[in-house]
């Protein structure tokens, strides 16, 4: 995947297909798209019955003959027909509507890091199903780098890290380019799942599909760091309902161990970078953006493990999105350097 910022300002739409929400970035409009990458379908017949938010609203609550469904994993399309449908029903109306007269040719759509070519090549076949002609693709990291404000094109390190649902991506850029990156399977749903055992285990509850909800509240909340939160799910013994006081300092110990993959990654980028680059970083901090950028205790637990000071990007679940509509709006020019003449 190349980054050619002249390719991409001729693309009308941008694309970005997260393993928890699908956003869609359109041309003079802006972000038009920003929901749950869900689809609920009728096994038996095989229709489509609901996308985006409605479809999570019948998450953990549909009879038997209904699957709710997610085509993507991970940022790659793993169902290409479903994430086709999906991505249809979501942009179609809207997009007639910005775009009435002029055909959309091109699309921009971003992968993640050392994305496999069949990875991209299914990224490139639901694209073309909306009418595209030609698909560009870019690595989420310099699309979410981007997004942050960071100055990726010019001959200065910056070091972002990527937490998404099911992967976290971390990389130093210069130049335009990535000069080292990693991308381990630890992000916002390893944490859940160890939320989810350690409740189990320790409270012997068991949480519905959006039990997390109150929890994540209080572990965001820095005022409520230390305190009990209310959280009510299933009784491991009886099957009914109940209600229990969780400690969030306990949580934030059960979490602490898939956040250590997280810490791993960043050290070993950064011993592949050349001294000069650790130098800049030093001075600059790291930018944490994607939709688990949040996740408490992280910026503290990377502030501790490399000494730098970390920044959270201001929204950082929609910074790979816009940083790539920012690239097809052209606001992002390229650092030209003149050849040097004896």
């Amino acid at each position: 995947m190349t980054l050619s910022l002249e390719q991409l300002s001729r693309c009308t739409i941008a694309v970005d297909l997260g393993a928890s929400r699908t956003r869609v970035y359109l041309k003079d409009s802006g972000l038009i798209v920003d929901e749950p990458s869900l689809a609920a379908v009728n096994s038996r017949t095989g229709s489509l019955i609901a996308v985006g938010s409605l479809a999570g609203g019948m998450a953990g609550r549909t009879p038997g003959h209904i699957k709710v469904v997610r085509p993507i994993s991970g940022g790659t399309v793993v169902d290409i027909d479903m994430a086709q449908r999906m991505l249809r029903f979501l942009v179609n109306d809207k997009i007639r509507r910005a775009w009435r007269r002029k055909p959309m040719l091109r699309a921009a759509v971003c992968l993640p890091h050392d994305a496999e070519p069949i990875a991209q090549r299914a990224a490139v076949e639901v694209l073309s199903a909306l009418g595209s002609r030609r698909v560009e693709l870019v690595d989420t990291l310099i699309a979410a780098a981007v997004g942050c404000g960071l100055p990726v094109e010019r001959p200065e390190a910056t070091m972002i890290v990527v937490c998404g649902a099911a992967s976290t991506q971390v990389a130093v850029l210069s130049l335009g380019s990535i000069v080292a990156a990693e991308k381990v399977s630890t992000g916002g749903d390893a944490i859940d799942y160890a939320v989810i055992q350690h409740l189990r285990s320790v409270h012997e509850l068991m949480l519905p599909s959006q039990g997390l909800h109150p929890l994540h509240l209080a572990l965001y909340d820095p005022a409520r760091m230390g305190c009990e939160a209310e959280v009510r799910g299933r009784d491991v013994a009886t099957g009914l309902s109940r209600t229990v006081l969780v400690n969030t300092a306990h949580v934030r110990e059960a979490i602490h161990t898939p956040l250590t993959a997280v810490l791993d990654a960043i050290g070993r980028v950064l011993r592949e970078c050349p001294p000069d680059l650790v130098a800049d970083l030093a001075e600059r901090g790291i930018m944490l953006a994607g939709g688990s950028a949040r996740l408490p205790g992280l910026d503290t637990m990377i502030e501790q493990a490399t000494g730098m000071v970390v920044r959270i990007a201001d929204n950082p679940d929609v910074c790979s999105v816009l940083g790539l509509g920012a690239m097809i709006e052209g606001k992002i020019k390229p650092l030209h350097l003149d050849a040097a003449h004896d």
